[in-house]
């Protein structure tokens, strides 16, 4: 066999060692790169496993201290907070989602308050304070869009009193950015950003997360303002808008079924893209390594690089912990 038949470029030296491997790798992860999603609840000395999140808890503040001190530990430099609200709390007005003394209020101003330099978000929706589970206001069987976008606004400014560093709506709204932007600047708070869900689908993957918070639509659907999983050229024009709206960071929900998404939304923005690894993904990981049928460490890394690859710079998920973990010891 003569030379000629042989490649010159060989790739495969490039894989040839552990070393090497990483030496070349095109991406990497580190815990600088996780959102840690945080649910509490009310309540003193509890803590319920959601059970369509293996491993995954609700907390009441006072053990949600111990949870945050983990996650501050492992290098993680963000958290994202979720409140679990009483049905007796619920109403179509948002009243406890303007309380000053509400359960996702008191949640900021504590860790803030012992973690002053943990990046805190907070989710800005009507879901989990509606008694309909709906983003929005509801008349008629029609969520409305201008009237909701205005309280979601009183909300983010709320959140901001209470010491929030983000701001993350999740409702999908037509132009609630502007509308925040401009109230978080008139109170004095143009120091608090927006993470806007710019890109999040009418998605099946987010089963688990309605059981953790109890914010199941009570009637229909979210076709109306959540975005058809069809579209990747309305998911670029929804974020191109956010940024223009005042946006500090667009995201693209959910994660791996739309990797695409966020490739064309990062090609499209001049603001970081964030990704969440939403509760489905997270369910299917931990079910199939239960039933032994995968790598669940392997396949935590796996995705997560994913999001890196496709350009994503932030990333959401529920492996924030066990990801951290897993960096720090390799």
């Amino acid at each position: 066999m003569s030379h000629s038949q042989f490649p010159y470029s060989r790739p495969r030296r490039l894989r040839a060692s552990e070393n090497i491997r990483r030496m070349v790798s095109e991406h990497s992860l580190s815990p600088a790169d996780f959102i840690a999603p945080l649910f509490v609840m009310e309540g003193k000395n509890r803590k319920a496993e959601i059970p369509s999140m293996p491993d995954y808890y609700r907390f009441t503040l006072d053990l949600l201290m111990d949870e945050v001190q983990q996650i501050s530990d492992l290098g993680i430099p963000s958290v994202l907070l979720f409140a679990k609200v009483p049905d007796d709390k619920k109403d179509n007005k948002g009243t406890e989602a303007l309380n000053r003394n509400g359960l996702m209020q008191r949640a900021v101003r504590e860790i803030k308050e012992e973690f002053p330099q943990l990046v805190v978000m907070t989710d800005v929706a009507m879901d989990p304070y509606s008694s309909f589970g709906h983003d929005g206001i509801v008349e008629n069987g029609q969520i409305l869009n201008d009237e909701s976008a205005e309280l979601l606004a009183k909300m983010a400014v709320s959140h901001a009193e209470a010491g929030a560093d983000y701001v993350a709506p999740s409702d999908m709204m037509d132009g609630r950015i502007l509308l925040m932007r401009e109230a978080l600047d008139e109170m004095g708070s143009s120091t608090t950003g927006i993470m806007a869900y710019s890109a999040k689908y009418a998605s099946s993957f987010y089963g688990p997360f309605r059981d953790a918070l109890d914010s199941a639509p009570g009637f229909g659907d979210k076709k109306t303002y959540q975005m058809n999983p069809a579209n990747v050229t309305e998911a670029v024009k929804e974020a191109v808008l956010d940024e223009k709206e005042g946006a500090d960071i667009v995201m693209v929900k959910p994660g791996l079924p739309y990797l695409d998404v966020v490739r064309a939304v990062k090609e499209s923005v001049h603001v970081p893209v964030s990704v969440y690894n939403v509760s489905g993904e997270y369910a299917m990981i931990k079910a199939a390594a239960q039933h032994g049928w995968i790598d669940e460490e392997q396949a935590m890394i796996e995705s997560l690089i994913a999001f890196k690859r496709a350009g994503a710079d932030l990333i959401a998920t529920y492996f924030a912990k066990d990801a951290a973990r897993f960096l720090i010891s390799y």
